[in-house]
Parts: C-alpha cells; sequence; structure tokens
C-alpha cells in the first residue's frame, strides 16, 4: 500500500490558497481516479482507492499547516506503510508559478508543514513541488510578504490557467508516481501543463484572486 498526502489548511476560507495545492492536488486525484468518499482518521481526510495496480490511500491532515505530520505519521504507521511509500504533495515558493518536482528525501526548505512531517516520519519520503512562485514573480512589483502571499488565494488568470492544467496533468500522470518513475512524471507533467509566461507588468491580475 502507498500514500499521497496532500498539505493544506482545513475549511473553507483557506479552500483557494496557494498553501492549499496540495489539498487540492488530492481532491483531482480522488475525483478522477474513482476513489472512495472522504472519511474521518486519526485526524485527517481518507480516501481510499487503487492507482497502477497498487492500493492507494489519499491522506489529508486536518490539523492545520504546521501540525501536518501528526495525523501524516499516525495514518501511515497504522497501515504500516514506510517513508519510502510516502507521497507528500504541496506548495512551493521556490519554484515558478506551474512547475512541479519530485525528488525523495532531502530538507524542508522553511516549510512549516514538511518541517513537522519530518519531525514524525523522517526525511525519507517522496516530496511532490507545486510551484505557486513568489510574489514579485506572479504579480510584478509586489512586495507582499511571503507568509501572507502563501495564505490568499490564487488569482483569477490562475485559476483560469495554469493551475487546473497541472492539477489535471498531476492527476493523469499520478500512475507513474506509484511506479516510482519521478523523471517520466516530471516530463508529461510539464508536457501536457507547460509552465505559463510571467506576467507583464501591466498585468491587471490583483493578489487576492478577486476581480477588482
Amino acid at each position: 500500500m502507498l500514500m499521497f498526502a496532500g498539505l493544506g489548511n482545513p475549511g473553507a476560507e483557506y479552500a483557494g490558497n496557494r498553501h492549499n495545492a496540495g489539498f487540492l492536488a488530492l481532491d483531482e486525484i480522488a475525483e478522477r481516479h474513482g476513489f472512495s468518499p472522504w472519511k474521518a482518521k486519526s485526524g485527517a481526510a481518507v480516501a481510499e482507492g487503487r492507482l497502477g495496480g497498487e492500493k492507494l490511500l489519499l491522506v489529508k491532515p486536518q490539523s492545520f499547516m504546521n501540525k501536518s505530520g501528526g495525523p501524516v505519521g499516525e495514518v501511515a504507521r497504522f497501515f504500516k506503510i514506510s517513508p519510502e511509500q510516502v507521497f507528500v504533495f504541496y506548495d512551493e515558493i521556490d519554484l515558478v508559478a506551474g512547475k512541479v518536482r519530485v525528488k525523495r528525501g532531502g530538507g524542508h526548505g522553511g516549510h512549516n508543514g514538511i518541517r513537522d512531517i519530518d519531525r514524525h516520519l523522517g526525511s525519507d519520503y517522496w516530496r511532490v513541488r507545486i510551484g505557486v512562485g513568489r510574489p514579485d514573480q506572479v504579480i510584478p512589483g509586489s512586495r507582499i510578504d511571503i507568509r501572507k502571499w502563501v495564505l490568499m488565494d490564487f488569482t483569477t488568470e490562475e485559476r483560469n490557467g495554469w493551475v487546473p492544467a497541472v492539477l489535471r496533468a498531476m492527476s493523469d500522470e499520478a500512475d507513474r508516481l506509484v511506479a516510482n518513475d519521478d523523471g517520466g512524471f516530471m516530463s508529461r507533467v510539464a508536457y501536457l501543463a507547460p509552465t505559463p509566461k510571467p506576467p507583464a507588468k501591466d498585468d491587471p491580475a490583483t493578489p487576492d484572486g478577486k476581480d477588482g
């Protein structure tokens, strides 16, 4: 059995935040691959299904981002899933918006959710980083604080552009992760959902994801 864990914050007010990219990825996978309804277990929302011939658990911690490790660790121990069979999907500000990178092991890079998972699971799991970019990359000239940025919604242009494209591509190619074909996964996602061009300086997108 394998686990895909998606990171985010529970509650409708956070649903469209950049910090919830991991939740969005798992929701797309669950819907497109016919997983079971979400059920509460060990402080997480859990759905079950099969992908690439393997039994797979989807796990969304409901403990808020900086306490993600507890629920992920508890579910992994209950189902006897080892760290190398865990894939964690999360937002990454140090990747340009729309780029996806996968690697096993590594540091937390300042991400509080990953930092907490390291505490509970060690660091020998797979990281699926979903680039959300930095404020001045998405909104030219922006000086929005990073901590505020990740808790803001994707812009309207993003929601109508690269976000659904990347989520669909990741879902369509998720069986490659199950097969440990991380290189193939990254190549196919990049092909199906090319990284968007940086916005022009006069781009009208508003930082809160709303129109005007």
